[in-house]
């Protein structure tokens, strides 16, 4: 029997160290990570690669044939990230390591600190993946656009002019809280779907499959490092994958939500709200209040188990680095400085539920004790 060959796309994060505070990823890491992805590819491991950064975070993207949460995958995205953070440590870079909350790796970075989502696929005849990476904010900062974009006909036009998405498409919800996951169809789900995923501090979205034939669409990461670690030690960060044309959403449609920027949580601390900014690579590093939280797009071809290359370089498109953009982070801007004038009065600042894991918990210990008891005289 003919078994139709598979590629997968791995996107994997991790914090591992930032010069002058949390803004960037300083370039000793970067080759670290270059080095060690060569090595790979020359092996075979994987068959292409794409590093960048997104503000503070490392991100590797790697292009294979092994499928997903493949060990060696992960061991060689968990190694590069220790190395990292080593040679972090030894420059005495700010936040070294920060991600990695484990010591030793299990087989799989899922649930030790880095951030991945993966997608396998079987190729098309072009095949547009769209990959985004956010600093400074939480992992259901991606709810909203991938609302917009797969059930939303006011944003996306295929949604109600080709045949091939009238069908809708499901979506993968992942309650982070008690760790239970649910299905939902739209349009039929549309208002349940967002019941949940509107709460983007516990909902968030992990896939979306077109219903017709259930063909992965979109892959993002779900995991809270505060869940994990029991305290703030930084913020999710989150990265996804995106497929798009031929009976999905165009590019223009995967890209058409951050025309305008949104609110996110995160930014300084982990512990406000912020204006999500789109930028190209050169404008990604997180400066003003640790921020404004950022977030960058790169669109390329899976072709043959990799990603489409001209004379051994992978050909990627700053899909971000475009004036197109410029009104989403003009707003950024501005909203961002309305914001900031509410110092640290909510809602600028985040809700209680949401400070539960940051550090200002030590404070209310502190204080928790000259607390008195109100009485009906007082």
């Amino acid at each position: 029997m003919f078994v139709p060959k598979k590629t997968t796309i791995s996107l994997i994060k991790c914090d591992v160290g930032s010069l002058a505070g949390h803004h960037i990823v300083p370039k000793p890491l970067f080759d670290i990570a270059e080095k060690n992805m060569k090595n790979a590819a020359e092996t075979g491991l994987i068959n292409s690669y794409y590093v960048f950064n997104a503000g503070d975070d490392l991100e590797l993207l790697m292009v294979h044939e092994k499928g997903e949460h493949n060990h060696m995958i992960h061991e060689l995205a968990w190694n590069t990230f220790k190395e990292a953070a080593d040679k972090a440590l030894e420059l005495k870079l700010y936040g070294a390591g920060q991600d990695i909350l484990k010591t030793a790796f299990s087989g799989n970075v899922c649930g030790m600190g880095p951030g991945v989502a993966e997608m396998e696929i079987e190729e098309r005849g072009a095949d547009p993946i769209v990959v985004f990476a956010a600093d400074k904010t939480s992992a259901g900062s991606f709810n909203y656009p991938l609302f917009r974009v797969f059930a939303d006909p006011m944003n996306t036009a295929g949604l109600v002019i080709d045949p091939n998405m009238l069908c809708g498409f499901k979506f993968d919800v992942v309650d982070t809280v008690e760790n239970k996951a649910i299905t939902l169809k739209c349009p039929e789900e549309t208002y349940e779907l967002l019941a949940l995923i509107g709460t983007v501090g516990r909902y968030v979205i992990s896939r979306v499959r077109r219903a017709s034939d259930d063909l992965i669409c979109a892959s993002s990461s779900v995991s809270k490092l505060s869940l994990i670690a029991g305290k703030y030690v930084g913020k999710d960060d989150p990265v996804m994958i995106a497929r798009a044309q031929h009976g999905l959403p165009a590019v223009g449609e995967v890209l058409a939500p951050f025309m305008h920027t949104y609110f996110v949580m995160g930014w300084m601390r982990g512990s406000h709200w912020g204006p999500l900014m789109p930028v190209g690579l050169n404008a990604s590093k997180c400066t003003v209040f640790d921020g404004p939280p950022r977030i960058v797009a790169l669109g390329f071809q899976v072709a043959d188990g990799g990603i489409a290359s001209d004379e051994g370089k992978p050909l990627i498109a700053d899909l971000f680095d475009d004036p197109a953009f410029d009104l989403a982070r003009q707003e950024a801007v501005r909203e961002g400085a309305t914001l900031r004038r509410m110092g640290e009065f909510e809602p600028a600042r985040l809700g209680p539920e949401e400070m539960e894991y940051t550090t200002i918990q030590q404070v209310l210990h502190k204080l928790a004790k000259r607390f008195t008891t109100v009485t009906s005289d007082d």
